[in-house]
Order: structure tokens, then C-alpha cells, then sequence
């Protein structure tokens, strides 16, 4: 039976930070959740071994979920030189237009068709993520809006996170609550702009020429 606030098809966000593997899994059961995308550039954790690539995947498979690799296309720290700015912060705004991160977004629309998926990185919280930062915004442009598991296995819905990033930047003017609802997607824009300045990737300027 489908949980409650789960619909197949339905795709959800996670950050995996400090949990157990069984206290994971059992997370993924309560939403009926079926594919683990991991959009880790690197999917390994010195902190957390448990999230290594090869102890994830082994603990999903004998929990039969499956568990796809799209890091490279979704990750946040790309390989591709274009996709910073000359300061070596990674460009989200420019990294969605890349082809292949096209492909890795149309693969996890593919996979969520037939089954509810998550998409999972470390950060507890989607908005020090590039997940919620970079890729999330792909998802609505393509009228998905996910849904985010936090701490405990509580629900996060995409709006509420907006509303807590306006609040974080001092744009309440511009919340579900506001009487300035059109201006609402420009104030999302500019207040995803300032976050990712915060949390996206840096590489040194140097390093991009070798990439």
C-alpha cells in the first residue's frame, strides 16, 4: 500500500548526513520509495563510510531498492570548466543548460514513471544541497515539484523550502503568504543566486583549467 503523501511516480529529495544504513532504508520503506538516485559528484563519505558507494548499494539491493549512479551529469561539482565562473564557484544557472545534465535529468523522469524515486546527497538540509540549489529548479521547469525527506523522515515540500529560503534572505515580502505572489519566482531566482554563492562547490580557478 502507497503511504500516505507518496503517489507512484512521485520523486522526493534526501540528504543522507549522519544516519544508520538500516535507519536509511527504513526511511525510503515509509515513502515506498523503490530507486535511490545518488547525485553525488564523489558517492563516498570519509566522515560516513556507511554511505560509500559499495555499502550503499549492497544494503539497498538486499532491501530491494535499486540504486542508480547520477552523479556525474547531476552532481555539484562538475567536471566540466564551463560550468564555473571565474571565481571557481559552480554555476547552476549555466550547468542546466548542459546537454548531459539534460540526459541525467530526463533518466530520473524516466525512472520515477514506473516508481517512486529519491534523488540523495549528503546535506541534511536541501538548502545547503545542490540538489535543491541546482537541480530542483530543472525539476519544476518541467512542472515536477519534489518533495523533500528531512530529519526523522519528516516531509519538506518544495514551496515550504522556498519559504524558508525567502526567509533566509530576507524576502518574506515574497512567501505563500504574501500579497506579491507574481514577483514570487524572480525573488526565488535571486535568492537561489545568493544561497549558491554560500553552498555551491568551489573549485580554485586554477584547477578548472585541468578539468
Amino acid at each position: 500500500m502507497t503511504p500516505p503523501h507518496a503517489k507512484p511516480g512521485a520523486i522526493f529529495t534526501i540528504g543522507h548526513s549522519s544516519l544508520d544504513l538500516d535507519d536509511f532504508v527504513a526511511i525510503l520503506a515509509g515513502r515506498a520509495i523503490n530507486v535511490v538516485c545518488d547525485v553525488r559528484s564523489r558517492p563516498g563519505s570519509y566522515r560516513f563510510p556507511q554511505f560509500n558507494r559499495e555499502s550503499l548499494e549492497a544494503c539497498l539491493a538486499a532491501s530491494k531498492i535499486q540504486y542508480e549512479f547520477l552523479g556525474e551529469a547531476l552532481g555539484g561539482r562538475p567536471s566540466d570548466p564551463r560550468a564555473y565562473y571565474s571565481d571557481g564557484i559552480v554555476n547552476y544557472e549555466e550547468r542546466r543548460k548542459a546537454a548531459d545534465f539534460s540526459a541525467g535529468m530526463d533518466r530520473a523522469l524516466e525512472l520515477a514513471r514506473a516508481s517512486n524515486i529519491v534523488l540523495m546527497c549528503a546535506e541534511e538540509d536541501p538548502l545547503q544541497c545542490h540538489r535543491f540549489l541546482m537541480v530542483c529548479p530543472a525539476l519544476l521547469d518541467r512542472s515536477v515539484a519534489p518533495v523533500h525527506i528531512r530529519r526523522g523522515g519528516e516531509l519538506e515540500s518544495q514551496r515550504e523550502a522556498e519559504d524558508r529560503l525567502l526567509k533566509l534572505h530576507d524576502l518574506t515580502a515574497f512567501d505563500s503568504s504574501s500579497l506579491f505572489v507574481s514577483e514570487r519566482d524572480t525573488a526565488v531566482k535571486d535568492a537561489l543566486r545568493l544561497q549558491a554563492k554560500e553552498f555551491a562547490f568551489r573549485a580554485s580557478p586554477e584547477a578548472i583549467e585541468y578539468f
